[in-house]
């Protein structure tokens, strides 16, 4: 028995349309978005009454992706934005880019700050965390070639 794939990851969010464009404007393509709620998700997800909105972000050309969900009902607790990447749980999610600058630059046009800053690692790689809309962290590394 092995793993076929890792189909997503899934990042719950407050504000659906703003979480989309951030990433959107990373690169990603939106595959679609729609409502989900009724007895199959309640059971799935062991919250009675759950009514939520969902969309799916795919890398283009690539295997990976992101689901966004938005709850209606019943409402979650506030996680605190800035929570520091070394605090326990899934922190961050990582991308290649072509050019991190020019990513960076792009990403702050739609509330991305730089968590750190831009380094170096070795003659590999340029590497940084962004801190992006809800407190999301993006990881983003630009091969030296």
């Amino acid at each position: 028995m092995a793993i076929q794939r890792m189909d997503n990851v899934l990042i719950v969010v407050e504000d659906l349309d703003t979480v989309i464009a951030f990433f959107v404007e990373l690169g990603m393509e939106l595959e679609g978005r729609m409502p989900v709620e009724g007895p199959w998700v309640e059971r799935i997800i062991g919250i009675d009454g759950a009514r939520q909105e969902i969309a799916m972000l795919r890398v283009p050309d690539g295997p990976g992706r992101i689901e966004l969900a938005m709850f209606h009902t019943p409402k979650g607790a506030a996680p605190e934005k800035d929570t520091p990447v070394n605090t326990p749980g899934l922190r961050r999610v990582m991308f290649a880019v072509d050019d991190i600058e020019d990513t960076v630059a792009r990403l702050r046009g739609h509330g991305a700050e730089l968590v750190g800053e831009i380094v170096r690692f070795e003659d590999l790689y340029l590497l940084c965390y962004v801190r992006g809309p809800e407190g999301i962290v993006v990881g983003l590394a630009e091969e030296l070639r």
